[in-house]
C-alpha cells in the first residue's frame, strides 16, 4: 500500500512537491526537483 509523502527542499526548506511512496525502511526517499523558491534544481527530501 503506498503512502502519500511530502517532499520539501534541502535548501530553503519549502514543500513544493507530493508522491506516493512504498516505505520500504528507515531511509527517506530523495529525489532532485526544481525549487521555484530558489530557482534551481535542488536535492528534495521526504518529510515526516
Amino acid at each position: 500500500m503506498s503512502k502519500k509523502i511530502i517532499l520539501a527542499c534541502s535548501i530553503c526548506g519549502s514543500r513544493n512537491y507530493s508522491t506516493n511512496h512504498k516505505p520500504s525502511g528507515a531511509e527517506r526517499l530523495e529525489l532532485k526537483k526544481f525549487c521555484k523558491a530558489c530557482n534551481d534544481h535542488t536535492i528534495h527530501k521526504e518529510t515526516r
